[in-house]
């Protein structure tokens, strides 16, 4: 099969799932073209199966802002045409559904069809989509593809809910290569940041509002009054500085480590014993997967889809947004040293459901449906 992949080439969530998704389905000999502005962030390695077709954005003084979806669009257009795609794949509802639909009526002209599937990833729906400046473009945009899926039940709730959405969301979970996120031997790197046999705690995020990082803190300078610990801060974003003002407020800069944007992340998670995810939203949480895959056991929010994820009691434990006096409790549970062995073990069984191996059949059967669904069509051409 010939895919093409269109997705935000970040370290955020749907681009990481759309790059990881396509290197995966590359290893399967399924030729796989990356389309968008910039090579994605975890496209790291050569195969001859993979392709990259980048995105050329032009400014013109007539735009204030540049026409990206225009630009998309006739991107696809063109590797459509010259490398003969079998099938879009595009991550997030706008402006990749909707730019997949402007390319597909205009392969139509030429005889062209084209089957789309769109993924929703989380914030397209709960967050932009909602945007009265969006939503008709979004729900058309989604009934317009071919075939629809989501990464969790609660953000396929959530579409139904919120959008007059006719066709099919199909749940396909986010997943993990457990080749890659595995428990490494680092000894000496726990050593250097808990030399005195600190309990390690760790949350990776981009570091918005949503992601509550002040509470990620609040939790662990709660914990340090009963506990000795140490916590690491992995990413960046527009809530660092704010949380970095927090940490000397507290007196608690001597503990708390900021270590920004790191690709190979899974090397943090090898040492860490308790991850942190409180947020506000999250469709999937696929930061608690890369977590659960290093034997991290994961306390987290009750939001959105991470309750499918991260069992509670079983390889975690899930609270109440904003509830660190719970959180607090909690975390000390799991890192009582009779507990903590038997939340990391169960922590990766339940990651071991998620490996790109169960759920890539997933997704290939998706395209497998679409492009049967879409053929008589295309023989009408």
């Amino acid at each position: 099969m010939k895919i093409g992949i269109v997705c935000y080439p970040t370290f955020g969530g749907s681009g990481v799932v759309a790059t990881e998704l396509g290197k995966a389905l590359a290893k399967e000999g399924h030729q796989v073209h990356f389309i968008t502005y910039s090579q994605p962030t975890r496209l790291d390695f050569f195969n001859q199966n993979l392709f990259y077709h980048e995105v050329d954005i032009k400014s013109y003084p007539l735009f204030d802002y540049a026409p990206y979806e225009l630009a998309l669009a006739s991107k696809m257009v063109y590797v459509v045409k010259y490398e003969k795609l079998d099938l879009l794949h595009v991550h997030y509802a706008i402006p990749h559904a909707s730019a997949a639909y402007m390319a597909k009526q205009i392969l139509k002209e030429e005889g062209i069809h084209i089957p789309v599937v769109t993924t929703l990833h989380g914030t397209d729906i709960t967050l932009v989509g909602r945007d009265p400046s969006y939503a008709p473009v979004v729900t058309f945009s989604i009934n317009q593809s071919d075939a629809v899926t989501a990464v969790s039940e609660d953000l396929r709730k959530s579409t139904y809910e919120h959008f007059e959405i006719k066709k099919d969301i199909v749940v396909i979970p986010n997943f993990i290569d457990l080749e890659r996120f595995k428990r490494q031997k680092k000894e000496h790197f726990k050593m250097a940041i808990c030399p005195n046999d600190e309990k390690l705690l760790v949350h990776t995020s981009n570091f918005r509002k949503v992601k509550r990082v002040e509470d990620v803190i609040h939790v662990f300078y709660e914990l340090r009054k009963k506990i000795k610990a140490k916590l690491l801060l992995v990413g960046d974003g527009p809530e660092r500085d704010r949380m970095e003002r927090l940490c000397r407020d507290l007196g608690t800069c001597d503990d708390i480590r900021f270590l920004g944007k790191l690709e190979a992340v899974e090397e943090v998670l090898s040492v860490a014993d308790l991850f942190v995810m409180p947020s506000e939203r999250e469709s999937f949480g696929l930061a608690a997967l890369e977590a659960m895959a290093c034997e991290v056991p994961v306390l987290s929010s009750n939001a959105g889809g991470i309750p499918e994820l991260n069992i509670d009691g079983v390889t975690g434990f899930t609270c109440e947004v904003g509830d660190v006096k719970t959180m607090t409790e909690k975390a000390l549970y799991i890192l009582d040293d009779a507990n903590l062995p038997g939340f990391k073990r169960r922590a990766l069984d339940r990651a071991r459901e998620f490996d790109v191996t169960n759920i890539l059949p997933l997704y290939e059967e998706v395209y497998q449906r679409t492009l049967e669904k879409t053929r008589p069509a295309t023989a009408k051409v």
